[in-house]
């Protein structure tokens, strides 16, 4: 009974140390440099643009951050950062320049997408296609 009771105390001592990790890894913020975060985006947000973004959502964003932006991505579940709810408030309050920032340098789990999308204008069309996805 000893046995079973030390077993558990250390179990919930275990999961509540992983737990406070993780939240702390949630809760830590990415900061923006002042320059992106006044940049205004080039590629105007039309219905060729917002295609083509969805089409770069599928492909590079999609397993992580879901279909919808939500979060819910086949892989999110892997990460031990949370992606995100894009349609947030939150997220959708971001600045462009700041979206853009995150998409090109990445953090954590998320990759740079500088190498994968060397085009300046693929990741601006990515911003306007998040854009899309606000409640």
């Amino acid at each position: 009974m000893k046995k079973l009771f030390v077993i558990l105390i250390l179990a919930i001592g275990f999961a509540s140390i992983s737990f406070t990790v993780i939240k702390e890894q949630q809760a830590k913020p990415w900061a923006v440099p002042d320059n992106y975060q006044k940049m205004k985006n080039p590629v105007a947000a039309d219905a060729t643009s917002l295609a083509d973004g969805k089409t770069l959502w599928s492909t590079h964003c999609k397993s992580c951050h879901g279909a919808k932006g939500l979060g819910d991505g086949s892989k999110a579940a892997q990460l031990k950062t949370e992606p995100g709810d894009f349609s947030t408030a939150t997220t959708q309050s971001q600045s462009d320049g700041a979206l853009f920032y995150k998409i090109s340098e990445g953090r954590d789990d998320m990759p740079s997408f500088k190498k994968k999308l060397p085009e300046a204008d693929e990741r601006w069309t990515l911003v306007n296609y998040i854009r899309s996805l606000k409640k």
